[in-house]
């Protein structure tokens, strides 16, 4: 027998937010989004797992969300909800405080396990930071995003995002009054993809190891998503940030494709 679940409501001050972020998006560049969320998962529960390249990424998707008619909970970083006025409207608009580095942070998966069992959709970053790859691609995930599948049975959907990183440098705040000069005068393009399902009903949640294969399916999922946003920067982006660090200890090895 299936679950009825009652869809959580997002609260009108999350709809004024992505509206908000919408134009904001639309000031400092172009939004394109591309595929789609499927009706029937648009009002949850479902899990969206996408690529993380800028500190300008949730406003981003928050906007692509909101063309495809999804108000996603958000895990973000505790830090957000530890400010005054911004940690309040994060608490009101029901996204997830995720405490990393510290022995709650197994809460926020229980926390999104619930969420999403309310019936809610919760936007998650399966890499668990900004991306460091020299090539910005997605990097090895965090296998929280697997276990929040398994937990709540909920499908996934790899959501890619390409082009924020020229909006804000990596170090934002510093540098950030310059950027968004430049991105007002440019008005770079933000590339985002819908992507289908990602199937999982062949890994055994039980089965050691199931956590690791999971989450390697769905970053190579949000990758394939991504592959075309960026068909003339196949290697390496041509925006170069120079406060960006590299780091190549979490490489994902995409699988060879025929």
């Amino acid at each position: 027998m299936e679950t009825v679940h009652s869809p959580w409501r997002p609260p009108w001050l999350w709809r004024a937010a992505q509206l908000l972020a919408y134009l904001v998006v639309g000031a400092l560049a172009r939004l394109r989004v591309s595929g789609d969320v499927p009706d029937r998962l648009r009002t949850g529960p479902l899990v969206l797992a996408a690529n993380h390249i800028s500190p300008f990424d949730p406003i981003v998707l928050a906007a692509a969300c909101r063309t495809r008619g999804v108000a996603p909970r958000i895990m973000a970083t505790g830090g957000l909800f530890r400010a005054p006025v911004v940690g309040a409207a994060m608490r009101h608009a029901g996204h997830i405080r995720v405490d990393r580095g510290t022995a709650g942070v197994g809460r926020a998966l229980h926390d999104a396990a619930d969420a999403v069992a309310a019936g809610s959709v919760i936007l998650v970053y399966p890499e668990g930071r900004i991306g460091l790859d020299p090539g910005m691609w997605p990097e090895r995930g965090k296998t929280g995003t697997a276990r929040l599948a398994f937990a709540s049975g909920a499908p996934v959907v790899p959501v890619a995002q390409w082009g924020s990183h020229e909006v804000l440098p990596y170090r934002a705040p510093k540098g950030m009054v310059g950027a968004v000069w430049r991105s007002l005068w440019r008005r770079p393009v933000i590339r985002v993809h819908f992507g289908a399902p990602v199937d999982l009903t062949d890994v055994d949640p039980a089965a050691s190891g199931a956590a690791r294969r999971a989450t390697d399916r769905i970053i190579d999922a949000v990758t394939d998503a991504l592959v075309p946003l960026r068909p003339d920067e196949p290697d390496r982006p041509r925006h170069v940030d120079p406060g960006r660090p590299s780091d190549t200890s979490r490489l994902h090895r995409r699988p060879a494709r025929p």
